[in-house]
């Protein structure tokens, strides 16, 4: 999934006695320090949604909004996702809805994938739309996982023949190149493992990125606000020949992706017991000085371990790493207590993060609050400076979890999904928001 800086956009959000210090380190590491519930907070936008979103109908069940992003005057959204509300209409789509920002009418775009797509980025005149995921055709007319297609005809575009043997989960335009990650071992017959890249024009092969990620699937990815460095998440073990499990950074130069050195050793970390309980990084932000790293990740917790007095490592948990080349350590973690975060974005004072989290600062709870733990279901702001929870919480029906955020200069947009049977609708405490939620600055 392509969530990047998007340059003709604000991705990820362009805009704070020994004894004593002790405990102000321990708060820090756990996510318990700073800003409590009613305290003077960092700026954050409104807890209000509007009102005009579409949504994802009750049926089918389980539509999913897998990435939401913004190119020119048009909101697009991309998922699992054919049946879809706005006022009082109704529309069918295949997997993909594009509307208005400012009063959420539909458009007619609709490329007609005949299963989900996963990732779409633009030309830079957002005339094309790249889109990668698990479908094999468009309007018909085979495409394999990927696809570029016109943003006014949702046609695909004439002489652009690109097919990944395997899922396309993120997709990004990058000087000149369309780059691609997902589960793929080959594209254009060519092997290629879980990462490539393209001319934009035919689809054909390049050499601006040629790392393999062997070991797991890439899901995620985002560009930095310089448009020098891209972040990719997933369950990898490593880029190229260098050591780098579940994240790592490429530095985007003008004719080649190289690995940068940043990294962290604390993603060699397991969840519990030496051995299991791995997690992985399901989004990241920069911060808008390009200065900081955010992680949102998942995990899964071993039985037996599950009432340990403090969690450690990553696990369902959101951090903050300087974004410096070479070894980092964290500068602070904020723990749900055993649940999974999928989205994180930044501002200069605000960390937003999503997933089907019930609650923050929580590191001595697992599937229950721990002590000092704060309810907060399925969204969540954090301040940037120590991780702590501010008192921002509108709440939203957990589902699935939100799979997606993008902050634009008018606000926070958040995908999610429709699961457990169609109730998960309600965002901000509204109904009819399943899939697609808005809060304004």
């Amino acid at each position: 999934m392509s969530k990047q800086s998007r340059m003709h956009i604000m991705r990820r959000s362009s805009w704070r006695a020994a004894g004593a210090a002790a405990a102000a380190m321990l708060m820090t590491a756990t996510g318990l320090g700073g800003a409590t519930e009613g305290a003077l907070a960092p700026t954050t936008v409104s807890s209000v949604p509007v009102s005009y979103t579409p949504w994802l109908l009750t049926s089918p069940l389980d539509q999913f909004v897998f990435e939401i992003d913004q190119c020119g005057g048009r909101m697009y959204a991309v998922g699992r996702l054919t049946s879809i509300g706005q006022g009082s209409q109704t529309f069918s789509r295949g997997n993909a809805l594009s509307f208005s920002p400012t009063n959420g009418t539909m458009t007619s775009w609709n490329p007609g994938a005949d299963a989900p797509i996963r990732s779409i980025a633009f030309s830079p005149d957002c005339s094309v739309a790249y889109i990668g995921g698990e479908f094999t055709t468009i309007h018909g007319t085979a495409a394999s996982h990927i696809a570029a297609v016109d943003t006014t005809t949702g046609n695909l575009v004439p002489g652009f023949n690109a097919r990944a043997a395997g899922e396309v989960n993120m997709v990004e335009y990058v000087n000149g190149n369309v780059l691609i990650g997902g589960t793929f071992l080959s594209v254009n017959g060519t092997t290629r493992t879980r990462l490539a890249s393209l001319n934009p024009t035919t689809g054909a092969l390049t050499n601006y990125l040629t790392l393999a990620a062997p070991g797991g699937k890439v899901y995620n990815s985002q560009i930095s606000h310089a448009g020098d460095r891209m972040l990719i998440e997933g369950n990898f073990t490593a880029i190229g020949n260098a050591n780098r499990r579940v994240i790592a950074m490429l530095d985007l130069g003008a004719n080649s992706a190289t690995v940068n050195p940043w990294y962290s050793n604390e993603f060699n970390d397991f969840c519990g017991e030496s051995g299991t309980g791995h997690f992985y990084v399901r989004d990241a932000a920069w911060s808008p000085n390009d200065q900081s790293v955010y992680t949102a990740a998942t995990g899964a917790w071993p039985k037996g371990n599950r009432q340990e007095p403090v969690r450690r490592g990553l696990c369902d948990a959101a951090a903050k790493f300087p974004a410096s080349a070479g070894l980092v350590s964290h500068n602070w973690i904020n723990y749900t207590g055993c649940d999974s975060l999928y989205a994180v974005e930044a501002t200069a004072d605000t960390v937003y993060i999503g997933g089907h989290e019930r609650w923050s600062s929580n590191p001595r709870g697992c599937d229950g609050p721990g002590p000092g733990a704060i309810a907060r279901p399925g969204i969540a702001a954090l301040d940037n400076a120590d991780g702590s929870t501010l008192s921002w919480n509108p709440t939203r029906a957990l589902g699935h979890g939100a799979d997606d955020m993008l902050l634009t200069g008018a606000g926070l947009w958040v995908a999610s999904d429709t699961w457990e049977n169609g109730q998960a609708q309600k965002c901000g405490g509204l109904p009819k928001h399943g899939g697609i939620c808005f809060f304004p600055n």
